[in-house]
């Protein structure tokens, strides 16, 4: 990622915290920083065990170039996709957890790891999240997928 990109995503995320000027410092200051930051302003967060998470970010992957936003937690177990606020809401799936209005989420510096949390695929400031319809899509290939090879899947259907 380069430097403007950076600048542009830092732009982009601090943007709906309640003190933009408290949340770029800490990033600024602590290579290990990690912001909290309000989901259902800009971007609801859908979280997936690992297990499904993983093969359903191939999918996508393979089907757009550059699918939004997503994070991964403490040793890959759980990803989760920025998707359009108000997602999270209408969302209907077992096992998947959603942040949306009215919940935090921890947020590294993009580009950098803090605490165990990562960006496998960083914002770039543009505000591109990932299409939760695309995303729905891929789940169900990647459960699929994981049926039919009969190995992986199991633990990314179960709840989370």
């Amino acid at each position: 990622m380069t430097d403007s990109g950076v600048k542009a995503a830092v732009q982009w995320l601090v943007s709906v915290a309640p003190d933009p000027a408290a949340c770029r410092w800490e990033w600024e200051r602590n290579p290990h920083g990690i912001a909290l930051l309000p989901a259902g302003k800009c971007w609801d967060v859908l979280i997936l065990p690992g297990g499904l998470g993983r093969p359903a970010l191939d999918v996508l992957t393979r089907l757009v170039d550059r699918p939004g936003p997503v994070l991964a937690d403490f040793g890959d177990a759980r990803l989760g996709f920025f998707v359009p606020p108000g997602t999270v809401s209408r969302w209907l799936g077992t096992g998947v957890r959603g942040a949306g209005r009215g919940t935090w989420i921890v947020v590294p510096y993009p580009g950098r790891a803090a605490g165990g949390v990562r960006w496998v695929i960083p914002p770039d400031g543009s505000g591109t999240l990932v299409d939760a319809t695309l995303l729905e899509l891929a789940m169900h290939e990647a459960a699929g997928a994981a049926a039919l090879g009969g190995g992986g899947g199991a633990e990314g259907r179960q709840g989370g």
